[in-house]
């Protein structure tokens, strides 16, 4: 039988289990289309922090409640309706105080070394397609859909929306879909490279768990190693990435999941990794 531990969030609008390795975290609005909000957004950088400290968490996997997984911000706490401690913040203040909650959301995210996987039920649109994209993976439902909507509210991006999608897509469909803001549906998400896999929307939680629960077996440091690597073939040459490759493959020779691996090719069986 699966284990289950519920996680106490500090929030009903943020919920996680870990379930099998596999650290569960839902966003909790679907009134709202699970838009970002002054309760969710704090506990869900928390979670990822604590995910990524847990030794007891393989992977994680980060969905939506109902037929969404994450309109982006609150549109209508914008301008006259925006938090007036905010609203009198200098110009300064309110680019730090964005650039370290982006730190602490995509950014810790983007830097987890454990594989993260987004499961779509349903939109994704600007932050909210931001943290989609900041996952390893993304498994949407046949229903989804994507947008980046910032021109539509006449902004220009953030939470690294422009670097993840220039990765994912290349830089002249980056462009049409930032300056269009038209919704992309999933089937076509798929063709161009913004989701992984697209299944049918009632087989979407079974697949994306039973995907993560495979990675969450997996071998922890051989994973962690492979992220750095494909990290870093974004942003080193050839050359270094490669020499970076040799480095870590000899390390993870010495270890006792390289070791297991091994034996368990020549037993014929599946390996049991201990993450050592």
């Amino acid at each position: 039988m699966p284990t289950e531990t519920k996680v106490d969030t500090g929030t009903d609008e943020l919920l996680c289990v870990v379930r099998d390795r596999v650290a569960i975290i839902t966003l909790n609005r679907p009134e709202a289309r699970n838009a970002l909000s002054d309760n969710l957004t704090p506990a869900l950088r928390i979670q990822i922090k604590a995910c990524g400290d847990n030794p007891e968490v393989g992977a994680v996997l980060i969905t939506g409640a109902g037929k969404a997984f994450c309109a982006g911000g609150n549109v209508k706490g914008m301008g006259a309706h925006r938090d007036p401690n905010k609203r009198d913040m200098s110009v300064e203040a309110k680019v730090a105080d964005l650039q370290e909650r982006q730190r602490l959301l995509t950014g810790a995210l983007v830097s987890l070394r454990k594989p993260t996987i987004a499961a779509l039920p349903g939109p994704a649109v600007g932050a909210g397609l931001a943290l989609a994209m900041a996952c390893d993976i993304r498994i949407a439902a046949q229903s989804a859909f994507i947008s980046t909507g910032y021109a539509r509210i006449a902004l220009s991006g953030d939470y690294g929306i422009a670097w993840l999608l220039t990765r994912l897509v290349g830089t002249a469909r980056a462009r049409e879909l930032m300056f269009t803001s038209e919704r992309v549906e999933a089937a076509r998400c798929e063709v161009i490279g913004l989701v992984n896999r697209v299944v049918p929307d009632e087989r979407l939680q079974d697949e994306a768990f039973e995907f993560a629960r495979s990675l969450a077996e997996g071998p922890a440091l051989a994973l962690r190693a492979m992220k750095d690597n494909l990290d870093e073939a974004l942003a080193l040459d050839f050359a270094t990435a490669r020499d970076h490759e040799a480095e870590r493959l000899i390390m993870l020779t010495t270890t006792a999941d390289h070791k297991e691996a091994v034996q368990a090719f020549i037993d014929k069986r599946k390996p049991v990794f201990s993450g050592d």
